[in-house]
Protein backbone atom coordinates (compact mmCIF):
# COMPACT_ATOMS: atom_id res chain seq x y z
CA UNK A 1 0.00 0.00 0.00
CA UNK A 2 1.32 3.43 -1.02
CA UNK A 3 0.46 4.81 2.44
CA UNK A 4 2.85 2.42 4.21
CA UNK A 5 5.56 2.81 1.56
CA UNK A 6 5.49 6.58 2.06
CA UNK A 7 5.97 6.20 5.82
CA UNK A 8 8.90 3.83 5.34
CA UNK A 9 10.42 6.03 2.65
CA UNK A 10 10.26 9.02 5.00
CA UNK A 11 12.20 7.15 7.68
CA UNK A 12 9.63 5.51 9.96
CA UNK A 13 11.28 2.22 10.93
CA UNK A 14 9.68 1.10 14.24
CA UNK A 15 7.79 -2.06 13.26
CA UNK A 16 5.22 -1.71 16.06
CA UNK A 17 4.40 1.85 14.94
CA UNK A 18 4.14 0.79 11.29
CA UNK A 19 1.85 -2.10 12.27
CA UNK A 20 -0.37 0.26 14.33
CA UNK A 21 -0.61 2.71 11.40
CA UNK A 22 -1.51 -0.18 9.11
CA UNK A 23 -4.20 -1.54 11.45
CA UNK A 24 -6.13 1.69 12.13
CA UNK A 25 -8.57 2.58 9.30
CA UNK A 26 -7.86 6.29 8.83
CA UNK A 27 -10.97 6.74 6.65
CA UNK A 28 -13.10 6.31 9.80
CA UNK A 29 -11.56 9.44 11.33
CA UNK A 30 -11.89 11.99 8.50
CA UNK A 31 -14.97 13.99 7.50
CA UNK A 32 -17.16 12.17 4.91
CA UNK A 33 -16.24 14.53 2.07
CA UNK A 34 -12.53 13.83 2.63
CA UNK A 35 -12.72 10.01 2.59
CA UNK A 36 -10.95 9.83 -0.78
CA UNK A 37 -8.01 11.81 0.68
CA UNK A 38 -7.86 9.90 3.99
CA UNK A 39 -4.45 8.32 3.28
CA UNK A 40 -2.85 11.32 1.52
CA UNK A 41 0.20 12.57 3.42
CA UNK A 42 -1.18 15.91 4.54
CA UNK A 43 -3.40 17.28 7.31
CA UNK A 44 -7.16 17.46 6.75
CA UNK A 45 -9.79 19.72 8.34
CA UNK A 46 -12.21 18.32 10.93
CA UNK A 47 -14.99 19.96 12.96
CA UNK A 48 -14.45 22.90 15.36
CA UNK A 49 -11.71 24.40 13.19
CA UNK A 50 -9.29 21.60 14.08
CA UNK A 51 -7.29 19.18 11.90
CA UNK A 52 -6.32 15.53 11.67
CA UNK A 53 -2.52 15.50 11.38
CA UNK A 54 -0.80 14.12 8.31
CA UNK A 55 0.05 10.39 8.62
CA UNK A 56 3.81 10.99 8.63
CA UNK A 57 3.60 13.39 11.60
CA UNK A 58 1.36 10.93 13.51
CA UNK A 59 3.85 8.11 12.86
CA UNK A 60 6.89 10.30 13.62
CA UNK A 61 5.56 11.60 16.95
CA UNK A 62 4.42 8.11 17.92
CA UNK A 63 7.86 6.68 17.10
CA UNK A 64 9.61 9.41 19.12
CA UNK A 65 7.34 8.71 22.10
CA UNK A 66 8.74 5.17 22.41
CA UNK A 67 5.53 3.60 23.78
CA UNK A 68 5.80 0.14 25.35
CA UNK A 69 2.96 -2.34 25.99
CA UNK A 70 2.87 -1.67 29.77
CA UNK A 71 2.64 2.13 29.44
CA UNK A 72 -0.18 4.48 30.36
CA UNK A 73 -0.26 7.35 27.86
CA UNK A 74 -1.90 10.77 28.10
CA UNK A 75 -2.80 12.46 24.82
CA UNK A 76 -3.69 16.16 24.90
CA UNK A 77 -5.93 17.10 21.95
CA UNK A 78 -8.12 14.16 20.94
CA UNK A 79 -9.37 15.76 17.73
CA UNK A 80 -10.77 13.03 15.49
CA UNK A 81 -9.50 10.26 17.80
CA UNK A 82 -7.06 8.93 15.18
CA UNK A 83 -3.85 9.48 17.16
CA UNK A 84 -5.44 7.90 20.25
CA UNK A 85 -6.45 4.89 18.15
CA UNK A 86 -2.86 4.46 16.92
CA UNK A 87 -1.55 4.77 20.50
CA UNK A 88 -4.13 2.20 21.68
CA UNK A 89 -2.33 -0.46 19.64
CA UNK A 90 0.95 0.23 21.45
CA UNK A 91 0.04 1.07 25.07
CA UNK A 92 -1.77 -0.67 27.91
CA UNK A 93 -4.02 2.36 28.40
CA UNK A 94 -4.59 5.73 26.74
CA UNK A 95 -6.28 8.72 28.38
CA UNK A 96 -7.06 11.47 25.85
CA UNK A 97 -8.42 14.95 26.64
CA UNK A 98 -10.24 17.31 24.24
CA UNK A 99 -11.48 20.88 24.91
CA UNK A 100 -14.35 20.58 22.38
CA UNK A 101 -17.08 18.32 23.75
CA UNK A 102 -18.42 17.68 20.21
CA UNK A 103 -15.06 16.28 19.12
CA UNK A 104 -14.71 14.25 22.34
CA UNK A 105 -18.17 12.68 21.89
CA UNK A 106 -17.61 11.83 18.21
CA UNK A 107 -14.14 10.39 18.89
CA UNK A 108 -15.54 8.24 21.71
CA UNK A 109 -18.19 6.80 19.36
CA UNK A 110 -15.63 6.13 16.62
CA UNK A 111 -13.31 4.29 18.99
CA UNK A 112 -16.21 2.22 20.40
CA UNK A 113 -17.37 1.35 16.86
CA UNK A 114 -13.88 0.00 16.11
CA UNK A 115 -13.88 -2.06 19.31
CA UNK A 116 -11.04 -0.05 20.89
CA UNK A 117 -11.57 -0.46 24.63
CA UNK A 118 -8.32 0.81 26.20
CA UNK A 119 -8.89 4.51 25.41
CA UNK A 120 -10.70 6.86 27.78
CA UNK A 121 -11.88 10.14 26.20
CA UNK A 122 -12.22 13.11 28.57
CA UNK A 123 -13.72 16.54 27.72
CA UNK A 124 -11.72 19.22 29.52
CA UNK A 125 -8.79 21.61 29.63
CA UNK A 126 -5.73 20.11 27.96
CA UNK A 127 -3.38 22.47 29.81
CA UNK A 128 -4.56 20.89 33.07
CA UNK A 129 -4.15 17.31 31.83
CA UNK A 130 -5.98 14.55 33.72
CA UNK A 131 -4.28 14.51 37.14
CA UNK A 132 -6.69 11.92 38.56
CA UNK A 133 -5.08 9.28 36.31
CA UNK A 134 -1.45 10.41 36.69
CA UNK A 135 1.38 9.56 36.61
CA UNK A 136 1.76 8.85 32.88
CA UNK A 137 4.69 7.00 31.32
CA UNK A 138 4.26 8.98 28.12
CA UNK A 139 2.47 12.22 27.19
CA UNK A 140 1.76 13.40 23.64
CA UNK A 141 0.42 16.89 22.90
CA UNK A 142 -1.14 17.28 19.44
CA UNK A 143 -1.52 21.08 19.39
CA UNK A 144 1.22 23.71 19.52
CA UNK A 145 2.12 25.16 22.92
CA UNK A 146 4.12 28.37 23.31
CA UNK A 147 5.65 26.98 26.49
CA UNK A 148 5.71 23.57 28.16
CA UNK A 149 2.61 23.28 30.41
CA UNK A 150 3.87 22.70 33.96
CA UNK A 151 0.77 20.68 34.91
CA UNK A 152 1.69 18.13 32.24
CA UNK A 153 5.31 17.95 33.42
CA UNK A 154 3.99 17.30 36.95
CA UNK A 155 1.87 14.39 35.64
CA UNK A 156 4.78 12.74 33.81
CA UNK A 157 6.38 9.81 35.64
CA UNK A 158 10.10 9.96 36.36
CA UNK A 159 11.88 8.52 33.33
CA UNK A 160 8.81 9.46 31.28
CA UNK A 161 8.82 11.12 27.86
CA UNK A 162 6.65 13.94 26.53
CA UNK A 163 6.48 14.82 22.82
CA UNK A 164 4.86 18.10 21.79
CA UNK A 165 4.94 20.84 19.14
CA UNK A 166 6.49 23.93 20.72
CA UNK A 167 6.71 27.46 19.39
CA UNK A 168 4.85 30.66 18.61
CA UNK A 169 1.30 30.25 17.30
CA UNK A 170 2.21 32.77 14.59
CA UNK A 171 5.74 31.60 13.85
CA UNK A 172 7.97 28.53 13.55
CA UNK A 173 7.22 25.45 15.63
CA UNK A 174 9.20 22.27 16.23
CA UNK A 175 8.47 18.86 17.67
CA UNK A 176 10.25 18.72 21.03
CA UNK A 177 10.99 15.57 23.02
CA UNK A 178 11.25 16.01 26.79
CA UNK A 179 12.60 13.34 29.13
CA UNK A 180 11.93 13.71 32.86
CA UNK A 181 14.80 12.70 35.16
CA UNK A 182 15.47 13.31 38.84
CA UNK A 183 17.68 16.21 37.72
CA UNK A 184 14.91 17.90 35.69
CA UNK A 185 13.88 17.89 32.04
CA UNK A 186 16.16 17.15 29.11
CA UNK A 187 14.97 18.69 25.85
CA UNK A 188 15.62 17.56 22.29
CA UNK A 189 14.44 19.59 19.28
CA UNK A 190 13.35 17.47 16.33
CA UNK A 191 11.56 18.42 13.08
CA UNK A 192 9.79 21.66 12.15
CA UNK A 193 5.98 21.45 12.03
CA UNK A 194 2.78 23.51 11.85
CA UNK A 195 0.02 22.70 14.34
CA UNK A 196 -3.20 24.33 15.49
CA UNK A 197 -2.65 26.21 18.79
CA UNK A 198 -3.04 24.59 22.19
CA UNK A 199 -5.59 26.80 23.95
CA UNK A 200 -6.39 26.91 27.67
CA UNK A 201 -9.78 26.05 29.13
CA UNK A 202 -12.65 23.98 27.86
CA UNK A 203 -14.46 25.41 24.84
CA UNK A 204 -17.85 26.94 25.64
CA UNK A 205 -19.34 26.41 22.21
CA UNK A 206 -19.43 23.24 20.12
Amino acid sequence: MEFMLTLRRRGISDQAVLRAMDEIPREHFVEPNYTDSAYADHALPIACGQTISQPYVVAYMTEQLGVRPHHRVLEVGTGSGYQAAVLSRLAREVVTIERYRTLADVARKRLQALGIENVEVVAGDGFAGVPARAPYDRIMVTAAAEHVPQALVDQLAEGGIMVLPLGSHAGPQAIVKLTKTNEGLSQEHLIGVRFVPLLPGQAREF
